[in-house]
C-alpha cells in the first residue's frame, strides 16, 4: 500500500471516529484495535487496518481530551493554583485573558495537575480613568503565579453559523475556564521566561519603534501576535480574504526555510572544504529545517506553522536519506505525521485549507515551468476555485474581493513586508535598537496596501455571506470545482457550474405564506428571538453585551442571522432597556438594516435611531398572512424596566406565539383580565428567563401552551429558571426546553402542527458538553 493511500485511509478513519455522537468507550476501542490487528495480517485488508488505526488513534485522543476536562462535581469551585502563564496574555480595558498551565505536582488538585486553563483577570476599576496611584496588572508571558480561580468545564453557545467554543476547547485540550478570584491575593513566583516571554518583549519593542497604527500588523506578521488587531481590522481582512496572511502563515515559514537553505548553499559554495563534513544538499536541507523550526517557535508553534514545519521535515528527511520523493509522497507523509501527532487537528479549518490548497496546486500545476508571473496567476486561480467550497462551508462567507487582494498582498507582504520585519527581529536580537529602521521601512511599505484594502472592504460586494447549506452541497461543489479545473478540452463545464447552486444559492427554508417560524437563539443569560414569515424577518431582543467583553449581538445573533439567510430586518423589537435584552442592539444594527425599531416609551435603549417607534398596545400589522399585535405596554404606561416589556402576539390562521420579555405577575394578571383570548397561544416564551417573579399560575393555565421555551445561561448567578416555575408549566402540559441545554430552538407553526428542533439535537457532537454532563449525572 502506498503512502498516499495510507494517508487517505488514516484520514478517513479519524474523520469517521470524530463524526460519532459520543466518544467511543473502552469496549468499542478494544474491538477496533482487534480488527486492526486481524486486518494487518491479511495483505488485501491492510487499508481497513489503517482505517481502524485512525479510528483508534482519534478515539484515544478524544477520550483523553474529554476525560481530562473538569468534572461536573467540581464546577464552580474555587481552587488555589500554581503554574505558568502560557502564551501571550490579551490585555483589555477591564480584564486580561490568558492561558494558565497548572504545575503537575502533588500539591495541586488531582483533576487539575498539568491542566491547561483559560482564565480572565478582571480589574476592580475602570482603567480608562484609573486612580493616580492604582496599580495596573501586567501579567507577562512565561511568568509563574500562585492564584485562586473559580472554574467550570468548557462550555459554549450553540447557534446556527456561530463559533463552537466547546469544539475549540476540545481540540486545544482546555481543561476548564474561569476567572481569578481575590486578585489581591495572587502572588508572582517568577518573572517572565521562555520563548513566549521573548516574543512578548519583541512585540513591545516593535510597538515602541513604530508608533503609528501599522505596528500592530508588523507584530502579527513578524511574531504571530494578533492581540493589537481590533474587530474593524478583522472585518477588513475577512472582506479581502487576507486572514491567512496576517499572522505567521505556512507560506512565510516556507520563505524562511528557503532563505536558510540558500544561505547554507552559499556558505558551502564559498568554503568547498565543508563538503568533506557534510554534502551541500544535506546541509541545505538541515538548514531549511532549522530555519523553519526557529520561525515556528517565534510564532508560538501555531498550527499553520507546525503543518509547514512537518512538510519541510519530510523533505529534509528525504534529502538526508538520499531518496527522491515525489511531491505527492511528501504531502502524504506530512498528513500522516500531522495526524499521528494530533488527530484532532482534523476538526480545524486550517488543516483542510492548508493541505487542500497544496493538493489542488499539485494536481493542477504539477510542474509549472512557465513564467513566474503566469505560474503565480495560475496558482491564484486554482486556489480561488478549489478552496471556495471549503471556505463557504467552513465560514459561511465568500470574499469576492479576495482573488484581487491576494494578487497584491501575497507578493508584496510576503516578499517585502515580512522579510523587512524579520530582518528587524534578527538585528534587534543582536542589539537593542538595531531593529527600528527595518521595522519602519516595513511599516512604510505596508501602509499604502492597507489603505487600498480598506477601500476594497468598503464595497458592498467585497464579502458575500451565505446561508447554511445542506450536507450534500459541499461534495457537489467540490465535484464541480474538480470538473472545472480539468483540461480545457473536456466538455460539460458550463453544466458543472450548476453543481455550485446548492452551496452558493441554498434554500433558506422560509415558512410558507400563513406560517411562522420562531428561532430562540442561545445567547447565554439574556434573550434574542428571530421571527420569520415567508418574506419578512423580525428580531425580538438582541442578547447581552459586556463592555470590553462578551457581546451576544456580535458573537451569537449576527452569525445566526447570516446562517439563516437574513439580509435585512423588517422590524426589531427591544422589549425593554435592560442589558441582557438590549445590549447587543448596536452590534446587530451595524450589520443589518432595520426598517422599524420598536421600544417602550421612556427606555433609553436603544438611543435615537432611524425608524424608532414606541411599542404600544394596539399596534398591529400583517406580513404574509401572519398578524402581529402588541399587547403591552398600554399608552402612557410609565417605564418600569421589566414591567414595561413589549409583549408581542403573533397569530397564524391556526396557532399563536406570545413573546413576553421580562414581565412579572402583575402584568400577566392584567393581560389576563383585559383580554383572556389574547394570552392563549401554543408557544409562550417563559417570561423573565423563568424567574419566580413571573409565570403566574393563572396566566400559565390560561395560555394553554404546548411549548414554553426558556432562554437562560448555564450556571447563571440568578439560578434561572426556577424549578418550581418550570414544573408549573409542565404541569399544564407544556414542554420547557432550555437554551442552555438545547442551544438555539426552532419552532415552526403550520396547519399540521408545531415542528420543534434544537441545535444540539440537530447536530450531535462528540464533544457536546450537555450530553457529557447528562451522562455524568
Amino acid at each position: 500500500m502506498s503512502i498516499l493511500s495510507a494517508s487517505a485511509w488514516l484520514l478517513a478513519g479519524i474523520g469517521l471516529c470524530l463524526c460519532l455522537p459520543a466518544p467511543p468507550d473502552a469496549v468499542l476501542l478494544s474491538m477496533i484495535a482487534a480488527l486492526a490487528v486481524v486486518s494487518l495480517l491479511r495483505t488485501h485488508w491492510r487499508p481497513f487496518a489503517v482505517l481502524c488505526a485512525g479510528m483508534l488513534l482519534a478515539g484515544l485522543h478524544a477520550s483523553w481530551s474529554l476525560s481530562s476536562q473538569l468534572p461536573v462535581s467540581m464546577e464552580h469551585g474555587v481552587f488555589l493554583l500554581r503554574g505558568t502563564v502560557s502564551g501571550m496574555p490579551i490585555h483589555e480595558a477591564r480584564r486580561t485573558r490568558f492561558e494558565f498551565l497548572v504545575d503537575d505536582v502533588d500539591a495541586m488538585p488531582e483533576a487539575l495537575r498539568g491542566a491547561r486553563l483559560r482564565l480572565a483577570w478582571y480589574d476592580d476599576f475602570d482603567v480608562e480613568t484609573p486612580p493616580p496611584d492604582a496599580p495596573r496588572l501586567r501579567l507577562a508571558a512565561g511568568s509563574r503565579w500562585v492564584l485562586s480561580a473559580k472554574l467550570r468545564a468548557p462550555r459554549g453557545l450553540r447557534n446556527p453559523g456561530s463559533v463552537d467554543g466547546e469544539k475549540h476547547a476540545f481540540v486545544d485540550r482546555i481543561v476548564a475556564g474561569g476567572y481569578v478570584r481575590a486578585p489581591e491575593t495572587a502572588r508572582q513566583l517568577r518573572g517572565p521566561r521562555g520563548i513566549d516571554a521573548w516574543r512578548e518583549a519583541m512585540s513591545r519593542r516593535i510597538e515602541r519603534a513604530v508608533p503609528d497604527a501599522s505596528s500592530r500588523f508588523l507584530r502579527a506578521l513578524a511574531l504571530g501576535d494578533t492581540r493589537g488587531l481590533d474587530d474593524e481590522d478583522w472585518s477588513v481582512l475577512r472582506a479581502n480574504g487576507l486572514t491567512h496572511l496576517i499572522a505567521i502563515s505556512g507560506f512565510h515559514v516556507g520563505l524562511v526555510a528557503g532563505f536558510f537553505a540558500l544561505m547554507a548553499s552559499a556558505t558551502w559554495w564559498l568554503f568547498p572544504l565543508l563538503g568533506r563534513v557534510a554534502p551541500r544538499v544535506q546541509a541545505s536541507a538541515l538548514a531549511a529545517l532549522a530555519g523553519a523550526a526557529i520561525y515556528a517557535a517565534m510564532a508560538g508553534f501555531a498550527l499553520p506553522t507546525v503543518r509547514t514545519l512537518l512538510m519541510i521535515a519530510v523533505v529534509a528527511i528525504a534529502r538526508l536519506s538520499r531518496r527522491a520523493w515525489r511531491p505527492w509522497s511528501a504531502v502524504a507523509m506530512s498528513v500522516v505525521a500531522m495526524l499521528v501527532v494530533d488527530p484532532l487537528a482534523v476538526l480545524t479549518a486550517g488543516f483542510w485549507l492548508s493541505f487542500g490548497g497544496v493538493v489542488w496546486l499539485l494536481w493542477c500545476l504539477p510542474d509549472g515551468g512557465g513564467s513566474p508571473v503566469r505560474d503565480f496567476l495560475s496558482a491564484q486561480a486554482v486556489a480561488t476555485v478549489g478552496l471556495l467550497p471549503l471556505t463557504v462551508a467552513l465560514f459561511g462567507q465568500a470574499s469576492l474581493a479576495g482573488p484581487f487582494a491576494n494578487l497584491l498582498a501575497i507578493p508584496w507582504w510576503s516578499l517585502v513586508v515580512v522579510p523587512l520585519s524579520l530582518v528587524g527581529l534578527a538585528l534587534e536580537a543582536l542589539h537593542a535598537g538595531w531593529g527600528a529602521w527595518p521595522w519602519r521601512l516595513a511599516a512604510w511599505a505596508f501602509d499604502p496596501s492597507w489603505s487600498l484594502f480598506e477601500t476594497m472592504a468598503g464595497s458592498p460586494l467585497a464579502l458575500w455571506w451565505l446561508p447554511e447549506a445542506r450536507w450534500y452541497a459541499l461534495p457537489l461543489a467540490l465535484l464541480s470545482a474538480f470538473w472545472c479545473l480539468l483540461p480545457r478540452a473536456l466538455p460539460g463545464k458550463p453544466l458543472a457550474l450548476l453543481l455550485w447552486l446548492p452551496l452558493l444559492w441554498p434554500d433558506r427554508q422560509a415558512p410558507d405564506p400563513g406560517e411562522v417560524e420562531v428561532v430562540v437563539l442561545d445567547v447565554g443569560q439574556g434573550l434574542s428571538v428571530l421571527v420569520r414569515t415567508a418574506n419578512h424577518h423580525l428580531l425580538y431582543d438582541m442578547g447581552p453585551a459586556i463592555p470590553e467583553g462578551f457581546d451576544a449581538g456580535e458573537r451569537a445573533v449576527v452569525p445566526a442571522l447570516h446562517a439563516l439567510g437574513v439580509r435585512a430586518l423588517d422590524a426589531a423589537v427591544v422589549s425593554h432597556g435592560d442589558n441582557d435584552h438590549a445590549g447587543g442592539f448596536e452590534s446587530v444594527a451595524a450589520v443589518f438594516p432595520m426598517r422599524w425599531v420598536f421600544a417602550p416609551e421612556g427606555s433609553n435603549r436603544p438611543a435615537a435611531v432611524p425608524g424608532l417607534r414606541q411599542c404600544r398596545a394596539g399596534d398591529a400589522w400583517t406580513w404574509d398572512g401572519v398578524r402581529f399585535r402588541v399587547l403591552h405596554p398600554t399608552p402612557h404606561f410609565p417605564y418600569l424596566r421589566n414591567e414595561s416589556s413589549c409583549v408581542l402576539r403573533i397569530e397564524t390562521a391556526h396557532r399563536a406565539v406570545l413573546l413576553t420579555g421580562d414581565i412579572g405577575h402583575v402584568i400577566e394578571r392584567g393581560l389576563l383580565r383585559h383580554d383572556p383570548a389574547a394570552v392563549r397561544a401554543e408557544v409562550v416564551l417563559m417570561a423573565h428567563h423563568g424567574s419566580d417573579g413571573s409565570s403566574d399560575p393563572g396566566f400559565v393555565a390560561a395560555t394553554g401552551a404546548r411549548f414554553a421555551p426558556v432562554s437562560a445561561g448555564y450556571g447563571n448567578r440568578f439560578r434561572h429558571p426556577k424549578p418550581a416555575v418550570v414544573e408549573r408549566w409542565r404541569y399544564r402540559g407544556a414542554r420547557t426546553p432550555l437554551t442552555a441545554e438545547t442551544g438555539a430552538q426552532r419552532l415552526r407553526l403550520t396547519a399540521a402542527g408545531i415542528a420543534y428542533e434544537d441545535e444540539r439535537t440537530r447536530r450531535r457532537r462528540l464533544w457536546d458538553a450537555v450530553a457529557r454532563r447528562a451522562r455524568a449525572e
